[in-house]
């Protein structure tokens, strides 16, 4: 039998490669239309803005903080939408060669799956975090058994994104563990 590097490879092995090898390409819709869904939560920013400011004069700082807080979780949600966006296609799709571009993220250069996990389970549990921090904020208007549920919720992403960044860690470091 000969080695496998020196076998001829058939006709149809190599168009079967190509197809499967271009089918990362059925995943450029699926980025655009992240793209859609940014634009989306660009428009919900700009009116929660616009409460905020036209109700300066008008909302209770505890109704401010809350929309604060909002503003500050969209902006957490657009960026992990960026990450998944511009991470997710640099990984599985096509290289952007944005080598020396001045705006080039400085994340981008060394992610791969494991990272862009990683990354995307510490913005999950930011945006959590905003998420916890207004219902306990809003507490008198909610039950007890809501802010619990949303506890264990957050712990269960904490605990997942540890467990996520310690198998990253044993599989990028084997000799170690």
């Amino acid at each position: 039998m000969k080695p496998p590097s020196t076998q001829p490879i058939s006709t149809s092995n190599k168009v079967l490669s190509s197809v499967l090898f271009g089918s990362r390409w059925l995943q450029v819709p699926l980025y655009l239309g992240l793209i859609v869904a940014q634009l989306v939560y660009v428009v919900h920013f700009m009116v929660e803005l616009e409460h905020l400011v036209f109700g300066t004069f008008t909302l209770t700082e505890e109704k401010i903080m809350l929309i604060v807080l909002g503003l500050i979780d969209v902006v957490m949600i657009s960026n992990l939408l960026i990450m998944v966006i511009v991470g997710g296609y640099e990984t599985f799709v096509s290289r952007l060669n944005l080598e020396g571009h001045p705006d080039e993220p400085e994340w981008l250069s060394h992610v791969n799956a494991n990272v862009l996990k990683v990354k995307l389970a510490t913005a999950i549990i930011g945006i959590s975090s905003i998420h916890l921090l207004k219902s306990f904020i809003n507490a008198p208007n909610l039950t007890n058994d809501v802010l619990l549920w949303q506890t264990v919720i957050h712990m269960a992403f904490i605990v997942s994104a540890v467990s996520i960044a310690y198998i990253d860690r044993l599989m990028s470091h084997p000799d170690k563990h």
